[in-house]
């Protein structure tokens, strides 16, 4: 069963930093891409940032491009975005998603709030 557990989410300050986990369990993790959704309140699911599986190859949308920074632990299982210059508009449901990018979704996790205020 293939599983993806996100954590890290939370309440920053503008210009701030939040760096968020996922933990992914029931396939091969190392084989896999995996990336970083978002969805606002009101708004669609956007793609944020996406990892091939060889931890080198990523994407990133051009509102975060300079400010996050996806990377991935083979031996742990775990992908990460690290979350820099926070902006209220980055404020958001964060979901861990199995796939390079939108067309090659598959899993995602239940996801993680981030909240940018003052």
């Amino acid at each position: 069963q293939v599983q993806l557990v996100e954590s890290g989410g939370g309440l920053a300050q503008p210009g701030g930093s939040l760096r968020l986990s996922c933990a992914a369990s029931g396939f091969t993790f190392s084989n896999s891409s995996t990336s970083w959704a978002r969805q606002a309140p009101g708004k669609g699911l956007e793609w944020v940032s996406g990892v091939f599986s060889d931890g080198v190859n990523t994407y990133y949308t051009d509102s975060v491009k300079g400010r996050f920074t996806i990377s991935r632990d083979n031996a742990k299982n775990t992908v990460y975005l690290q979350m820099n210059s926070l902006k209220p508009e980055d404020t958001a449901q964060y979901y861990c998603v199995r796939g390079y990018s939108q067309d090659s979704a598959r899993e995602r996790g239940q996801g993680t709030q981030v909240t940018v205020s003052s």
